[in-house]
């Protein structure tokens, strides 16, 4: 609606008269009303424009009953036509070939400093705008990264329903699965095994630490309770002092997808991490390493040997 080129792009018209001028000025208005004849042809009662809308054009609208809403940025046009059930033209030649959108309800509506446009009713029926208020940038960027998060995962586990319990469940599970394989693996291979059911069991001594719980006991207690068939028990953290109850009858249940996801990322940064990449684990303390020769290259000057540290872990220094 804003196709007026003489004012965008600075044309030049020169004419001789008034009267040219008047003939000039009533062509463009032609030209637009043509156009509004063409978009009014759709049968509809708003119309929603990117762009500016003029004066004219506006009250051509205005004078048919539809309303008219102008510079509408293109995101919110994309999502309005997803959840309305309609398309975006930009030609009205053929009404017949455009898909509309329909709601119940188009109002204006002041949030703080901002006026908007509110759509109810809309065909999909489940769309909605979430608002954030903070009293400071910080917060209202915190609250938008966590919803973020939140909703990632909420649209993670529609496209896959599967859940795990949480609070530890899962991984005191894995865990315990893990160091029945390992009593079956033969050789320092074993080691490893085990290894990676002692990652697991820090996955719940990470939630009660970070709740403020002692995590030596309520991990103990855990344990002890995987192990006496309380395969639904997970940590309970709401109790005052902590404690362990049924996952199950609390509703505490995490997505099996992200899960997965974490798992397996972590396994991958392990390996990463691996005694042929030259590190070892920095938390372990000095006394605790206990060094033997593994390989000696003919070279005197570069000796390999290999450390392990009471919690398992296992890596190569020069």
């Amino acid at each position: 609606m804003d196709t007026d080129k003489i004012k965008i792009f600075g044309a030049r018209v020169k004419v001789g008269s008034t009267g040219k001028l008047a003939e000039l000025e009533k062509a463009e208005k032609d030209k637009m009303k043509a156009k509004v004849d063409k978009i009014k042809a759709h049968g509809i009662n708003c119309f929603i424009n990117r762009q500016l809308i003029y004066n004219w054009p506006e009250q051509l609208f205005s004078d048919a009953g539809i309303m008219s809403i102008e510079h509408a940025d293109f995101d919110g046009i994309e999502r309005l036509a997803l959840v309305t059930g309609g398309e975006i033209t930009s030609t009205f030649d053929h009404p017949d070939q455009v898909k509309l959108g329909h709601c119940d309800l188009i109002e204006e509506v002041i949030i703080g400093e901002d006026t908007l446009i509110k759509f109810s009713g809309v065909a999909a029926g489940q769309a909605c705008t979430i608002v954030l208020r903070g009293a400071t940038e910080q917060l209202l960027d915190e609250a938008e990264r966590s919803l973020h998060d939140a909703l990632a995962v909420l649209s993670q586990t529609v496209k896959e329903p599967r859940t795990t319990l949480g609070g530890g469940c899962a991984e005191m599970l894995m865990a315990k699965a893990v160091e029945g394989a390992a009593v079956k693996v033969d050789g320092k291979k074993q080691i490893a095994v085990g290894s990676f059911a002692v990652a697991l069991r820090q996955l719940p001594t990470i939630l009660a630490d970070n709740a403020g719980y002692d995590s030596s006991d309520l991990v103990a207690r855990l344990r002890s309770a995987i192990y006496d068939g309380m395969s639904t028990y997970g940590l309970d953290l709401l109790t005052p002092g902590g404690g362990i109850a049924d996952m199950r009858e609390l509703g505490v249940i995490e997505s099996y997808k992200l899960k997965k996801a974490v798992v397996s990322s972590a396994s991958e940064a392990a390996e990463v991490t691996s005694p042929q990449s030259g590190q070892y684990h920095s938390q372990c303390p000095t006394e605790t390493r206990k060094m033997s020769v593994m390989k000696e290259e003919k070279n005197d000057d570069c000796i390999m040997k290999m450390q392990t540290c009471s919690r398992g872990f296992v890596a190569t220094i020069p």
